[in-house]
């Protein structure tokens, strides 16, 4: 199968945006914007996010033990293409960005819809990403405004 044609495909389906970020080992902040993310359970309360093989910091991810989900709002779209482009040599990851941290350590995005503080549950193997799952730990819920939305490639508003 043609990989662009089904990643074609794929984005027919509009997706929210988030920015997943955790702190790694030697306290390095990390942060990296994904659409597929979804919530698999109310109880226990579960999330999951897949991430790439050949994302920089994979194994970060992979061994760290928690992460945070920031659900980005429509006014969010320099966040997502920040971390959308970190490794592109864009400087330190969290230079200008607004966050707080919890329990954790993982960086909790200023003004987002939605946070999910998060303990990895399991990781699972799924061809070229991993899907990740979390157990949500602590989350904050903003609403009241509309999400970042990504379809066929673009940003679109609701």
């Amino acid at each position: 199968m043609d990989k662009l044609s089904f990643r074609n495909a794929c984005g027919q389906f509009a997706t929210g945006v988030t920015v997943i970020t955790t702190t790694g080992p030697d306290g390095e902040l990390i942060g990296v914007t994904a659409n597929s993310f979804s919530s698999v359970s109310l109880d226990p309360p579960l999330v999951l996010f897949c991430l790439g093989r050949d994302a920089t910091s994979f194994s970060v991810f992979q061994t760290v033990g928690s992460f945070a989900v920031n659900i980005l709002s429509e006014d969010q779209k320099a966040a997502c293409m920040h971390f959308a482009r970190i490794g592109d040599d864009q400087g330190e990851p969290f230079d200008g960005v607004d966050f707080e941290t919890w329990d954790s350590g993982s960086p909790i995005l200023s003004d987002c819809l939605a946070n999910f503080e998060c303990t990895t549950e399991s990781i699972h193997d799924a061809g070229d990403h991993v899907i990740m799952v979390g157990r949500v730990n602590r989350m904050r819920c903003e609403g009241e405004r509309k999400p970042l939305v990504f379809y066929t490639g673009k940003f679109f508003q609701i």
